[in-house]
């Protein structure tokens, strides 16, 4: 574990990455005038090696050989999907509670996979005019994104079935996180957000209650997401129930504020978005006592405050 936080160093600016749609025009993304940045105290040297050891894991996982018309799209759309860094808490949540790194890239992997899936399932180019066309460049057919996209889920699941070691006796901590998997991406999570927000874009809604809205779509897909990303990784670091709560109410607060973040820049609403996220920052940081403080430090590095809202 030493190893692994040695190359810890300096409090680089870290950057969230907005979800899906670079030509999101939803009333839930309101108009502005200028980004707003995440500030993040968290070591990017040590989430960039996260994030190259689950690329490596994919790319490996994902070769590009036979049977061409289904790996060669899938390696593709995988790896094409905007980075997410709910895999890589994943990993971190299992290193956190005296897990290895190596035992948390397959869940870490399936939960890219499940946010790949989502990603291209929205951008299927199709005729409807209910919803803007997608700028991002289209290698492959619209049938086969859709087939390619429906594949990665359950290629997900099966990369988790396969690190199941009896020798370690992973079998029930594996079908568990399976488990969180399921419900994180089903109609109470990540597609039930999705539906929200594809609802208030069609019905055109321009209320007050574009905040609480904002709020709950964010919710439901990047917190439901981050929220399953770091229970699975205290689940496989074998941590106490305990640790295991506190890793998903923690990515909970931190993917709603990513979804915040993704979806509101208006310089009218920017005070009242301020205040949310700084509350949602204060409950992540609670949500981490209790834990290996070196280690907490090491990966979080919450001597400062883990999310800041920047103005430009």
């Amino acid at each position: 574990m030493a190893k692994a936080f040695s190359h810890i160093n300096g409090n680089p600016m870290f950057y969230f990455p907005s979800r899906p749609n670079p030509n999101r025009p939803f009333p839930l993304l309101l108009s502005y005038n200028k980004p707003l940045k995440v500030t993040m105290s968290c070591n990017q040297s040590y989430w960039a090696s996260i994030s190259e050891d689950i690329e490596a894991h994919l790319k490996q996982a994902i070769p590009i050989r036979e049977p061409l018309s289904v790996l060669e799209p899938m390696h593709h759309l995988t790896l094409a999907a905007p980075r997410t860094t709910a895999s890589a808490l994943c990993v971190a949540a299992c290193e956190l509670v005296g897990g290895h790194r190596d035992r948390a890239l397959p869940a870490a992997s399936a939960i890219h996979l499940v946010y790949a899936a989502s990603f291209t399932h929205e951008h299927v180019p199709r005729s409807e005019t209910s919803r803007p066309t997608s700028k991002i460049q289209h290698v492959y057919c619209p049938g086969i994104e859709l087939q390619i996209g429906n594949a990665m889920i359950p290629f997900g699941f099966e990369l988790l079935a396969k690190s199941d070691d009896p020798a370690r006796n992973d079998s029930d901590r594996i079908l568990r996180v399976m488990v969180e998997i399921t419900r994180a991406i089903g109609s109470e999570g990540m597609i039930y957000g999705q539906y929200n927000e594809v609802e208030s874009y069609q019905s055109d809604n321009n209320k007050s209650s574009h905040i609480e809205e904002i709020e709950r779509v964010s919710e439901k897909y990047e917190g439901t997401l981050y929220a399953c990303a770091g229970a699975c990784g205290a689940i496989i670091g074998e941590g106490s129930e305990d640790e295991i709560e506190k890793m998903r109410k923690y990515g909970l607060y931190r993917g709603k504020i990513e979804g915040i973040m993704s979806r509101i820049g208006s310089n009218r609403d920017k005070d009242l978005m301020e205040k949310l996220v700084e509350e949602l920052k204060n409950l992540a940081s609670n949500e981490l006592r209790g834990f290996n403080e070196a280690k907490m430090k090491a990966i979080f590095n919450t001597q400062s405050s883990p999310f800041d809202l920047c103005k430009q």
